[in-house]
């Protein structure tokens, strides 16, 4: 790379002895990604994938406030406002190709999801080999406040979930603690954020045979009891309804005072996404292989894109103006079309995601 795509870069590529690191470089909007980082990540990744040099990859991200927030939304509102649907098409192509290669990748990828890990951020950190959480990360897939759907493979670690857990965070966009994250399959290990430097320098000065997870649990620190784990009772039996409309009325008859508070979360949030994101967990649970998640995943982001305006209206009230105020099309579930499902999974995006 040469010193002025450097200093334009917002992935830092370096390698310390053995060990290939790459720091998501973008503190200021917690390292939201755009197609030129993803593009960054992935070429690095093909660098070092043949290189005896490199045996273990870590993957990081700048400041304080957390390692990934998630794909650039306003970006994205821009490019479906001004017409630019093959512009969108073209990110999540990068970055789900991004997402399937970290899981298959064959030298250990370690992630520090260290604060905000949400939505793309999840893409990144949820596939790789070892996921490292600390005290301060909030993990979420908050897609459906914004009139979308959880994507990057997202689906699937959802549908991973113990017992109803993964409808519960899809449909909500709950935020996970560290004890959540580990309890729902969406991180392996709690390291104290004071310990990741040191955790870090063990990576780079290892001595074989020790693995990169044999390291990480040196530092692993037992996390503290899961409040979705202690919620499994009410999430479960309301959660397993058929509908949305089953689910709000399971958790309107639950005497919890959280399962109702859901009840109102979910009347509050956009009709369309929540049927879409609901099939699209459960579709994940029967055909539960990461390209074909992504793939089918890849159809419903681009079939919103293209027909659906809560998405604009969704970053519009939540990011753009901020007024917390969207206008849902349709605003009722009652109001949804019978064939809804069907016209979402059966749309064809052009390109195909892993066409040539």
């Amino acid at each position: 790379m040469t010193d002025a795509a450097a200093s334009a870069s917002r992935v830092r590529v370096r390698v310390d002895r053995a060990l290939g690191h790459l720091t998501l470089d973008r503190p200021r909007a917690i390292n939201a990604l755009d197609l030129g980082m993803i593009e960054d990540l992935a070429a690095a990744l093909d660098a070092w994938e043949h290189d005896p040099g490199v045996d273990a990859v870590l993957l990081d991200g700048a400041g304080e406030r957390g390692f990934c927030a998630g794909g650039d939304v306003r970006g994205l509102h821009d490019q479906i406002a001004g017409g630019d649907i093959a512009a969108a098409a073209r990110f999540f192509r990068a970055e789900y190709a991004l997402n399937a290669r970290i899981s298959a990748y064959p030298k250990p990828v370690i992630v520090f999801a260290d604060g905000v890990t949400m939505g793309g951020g999840i893409g990144l950190a949820g596939h790789a080999a070892v996921r490292v959480v600390t005290e301060r990360s909030r993990l979420a897939m908050p897609e459906t406040r914004i009139g979308f759907t959880p994507d990057v493979g997202g689906s699937l670690l959802l549908a991973r979930a113990p017992g109803r857990l993964g409808e519960y965070l899809a449909l909500t966009g709950g935020t996970m603690d560290a004890a959540d994250a580990i309890s729902a399959g969406f991180a392996d290990h709690l390291v104290p954020a004071e310990r990741l430097g040191d955790l870090h320098e063990a990576l780079v000065s290892r001595a074989d045979p020790q693995t990169a997870t044999e390291l990480v649990l040196l530092f692993d620190e037992t996390a503290g009891p899961s409040p979705l784990e202690a919620d499994r009772p009410w999430i479960d039996d309301a959660f397993a309804a058929d509908t949305v409309d089953g689910i709000v009325e399971r958790l309107r008859r639950r005497p919890e005072s959280r399962a109702r508070e859901t009840a109102d979360e979910l009347d509050a949030l956009p009709p369309t996404a929540l049927a879409v994101t609901l099939a699209s967990v459960r579709a994940a649970r029967q055909h539960p292989e990461l390209r074909s998640v992504l793939a089918r995943e890849y159809g419903l982001v681009l079939w919103f894109a293209r027909t659906q305006p809560d998405l604009v209206e969704g970053i519009r009230a939540r990011l753009v103006d901020k007024d917390n105020a969207p206008r849902w099309s349709p605003a009722a579930r009652s109001d949804l079309a019978d064939d809804i499902l069907d016209r979402a999974f059966g749309f064809e995006p052009q390109p195909a995601l892993w066409s040539d």
